[in-house]
């Protein structure tokens, strides 16, 4: 690669090994702006194609993180109402659970009151059956 002498008509040439070089790799344009001297075309058109990648990069980039927050931000409110809803149904279930409780109470109350009635009654059995003996 020889490097071209600066001439009245630069930027067109330039300009055309602008053209040269879109479709050469990053790394092969870095490796030839590298390899030619400071302020030389070649030199100067390495560094434009470079900076128009990175601007393009840098650009595809911000509309790629606009699209990334804008999904974060639906997730986070989908999950804000996710955990509402599991707020509220958890809240359901503990109420449940206690009224289970509280039911729980009261049929072991009523367990012990059959039992007793059971009892009076085999007593009251009992009683008739050696009173007529």
């Amino acid at each position: 690669m020889s490097a071209t002498a600066p001439s009245p008509d630069g930027s067109k040439v330039t300009h055309a090994l602008l053209q040269l070089l879109r479709g050469r790799s990053y790394e092969e344009i870095r490796a030839r702006m590298y390899d030619n001297a400071l302020g030389t075309a070649w030199w100067s058109a390495c560094k434009t194609e470079l900076d128009i990648r990175n601007s393009e990069r840098l650009a595809t980039s911000l509309v790629e993180n606009s699209r990334v927050a804008a999904r974060i931000s639906n997730s986070s409110e989908h999950m804000e109402k996710l955990t509402e809803t599991l707020l509220e149904i958890t809240t359901g279930v503990a109420n449940v659970i206690r009224d289970v409780k509280e039911s729980s109470r009261r049929v072991e109350i009523a367990t012990y009151a059959i039992i007793g009635v059971a009892v009076a009654q085999l007593f009251y059995v009992a009683f008739l059956a050696l009173g007529r003996q």
